[in-house]
């Protein structure tokens, strides 16, 4: 495995996130060190889109602070965007546009010079493999070369830290085999967090999982250590199924507590970088 500097690249510390009583995520920690590339796993609805959207400035929390690079992403925005790429799920493109008109209008509202527009566009579209369609209307392009188009957005700026929602979702075996490979390749000079459900995505692309399950972490180690010996997918099943069933037989002992104040949950252990954790609690209702 690569070795990893200690700085946090990306840091999420006691991240909470109320809608009334519901809680979308409950005091969710960890720190993604510079150089790792970290899937963020769990099941649809698990909380992956609100973290990361915390962790991007698009969502406030209602607890807890986000930081890119040491920033924090409320009170010093503009300096944690200038070192960070944000690809959501099915991000916004304009589909009237050409990739090449999108990529200039992108590179002129984050203030680059013509000269430096020009040689950051070429970059992207030929490190996307865009050359085929750059000049066509993205309306026209298939999803796998939409998906391409936003990554092309996200790495315009040169960012060092990527954070990616779902990149492969809908995209047919051959579209999700050209993203993993870039994924891949950004990743040996990059930090990435990348969001998914899909097991085979972590063996392929991720040095760390971070698994979450109804709105709090379970598990944060390597792929080999949440495997256990086992395939992936039974591991999977048994954290978020383990979970699922200590918080149905709460609901049916009455001795054993009940959900309570959403904000008054038990506190997860900060989630390191190299070793294993389980992190065990009432989970969201």
């Amino acid at each position: 495995m690569a070795e990893f500097s200690a700085s946090p690249m990306i840091e999420a510390v006691g991240l909470s996130k109320y809608y009334g009583d519901f809680a979308a995520i409950r005091n969710v920690s960890f720190a993604v060190p510079k150089g790792q590339v970290a899937a963020f796993l769990g099941p649809n609805g698990a909380g992956k889109s609100t973290t990361l959207k915390i962790l991007t400035g698009y969502l406030s929390a209602s607890e807890g602070v986000a930081r890119i690079a040491g920033h924090d992403v409320l009170t010093d925005k503009l300096a944690a965007t200038a070192r960070l790429g944000y690809l959501p799920e099915n991000g916004p493109l304009y589909p009237e546009m050409t990739p090449l008109e999108l990529l200039r209008f992108y590179g002129e509202a984050r203030g680059l010079s013509d000269g430096r527009l020009k040689a950051a566009v070429d970059a992207v579209v030929d490190q996307c493999g865009l050359q085929a369609v750059v000049e066509k209307s993205i309306h026209k392009l298939s999803k796998g070369y939409r998906q391409r188009v936003g990554m092309a957005q996200v790495l315009l700026h040169r960012p060092d830290i990527l954070i990616m929602d779902e990149p492969t979702s809908g995209l047919d075996p051959n579209q999700i085999h050209d993203v993993r490979l870039l994924i891949r390749q950004l990743g040996r000079t990059k930090t990435i967090l990348i969001s998914t459900h899909i097991l085979q995505e972590v063996g392929a692309v991720a040095d760390r999982v971070i698994l979450i399950h109804e709105g709090r972490l379970v598990f944060d180690g390597t792929p080999g250590e949440m495997a256990g010996g086992q395939p992936l997918e039974e591991a999977f099943y048994r954290l978020t199924r383990k979970q699922s069933d200590e918080a149905f037989s709460r609901t049916r002992d009455p001795e054993s507590g009940s959900g309570g104040n959403p904000g008054a949950g038990g506190s997860a252990e900060s989630a390191g970088s190299g070793s294993a954790s389980l992190r065990r609690g009432e989970p969201a209702s």
